[in-house]
């Protein structure tokens, strides 16, 4: 089976920026230390502040949701929680 590609976006509220970069950041290493994380990269958009990007690839959709329910997954979001705009937005892909 073919590895897992996932783009997530996560979207901070106005003046957030800094505090839900900051959780985001902190989600780096421990995932990327995580059985299963092939790659996990932290991007925030040239274009729209505040925008963050998360570009993953798991070896499968298990160990996408094993990464989901992580200690270091659940803090982050509850220190950004209320903080973003919106829902964070997970996007697992399919090749075209």
């Amino acid at each position: 089976m073919p590895d897992l590609n996932v783009v997530a976006v996560l979207k901070a509220k106005p003046g957030a920026e800094q505090i839900v970069g900051d959780a985001l950041r902190g989600l780096v290493q421990p995932t990327r230390a995580e059985e299963g994380c092939v790659s996990y990269d932290l991007y925030s958009s040239a274009t729209a502040p505040g925008t963050f990007f998360t570009i993953e690839k798991w070896r499968s959709q298990s160990d996408l949701d094993g990464h989901m329910q992580t200690a270091h997954i659940q803090q982050a979001l509850s220190i950004a929680g209320e903080h973003l705009a919106e829902a964070p937005d997970i996007n697992p892909l399919l090749p075209v």
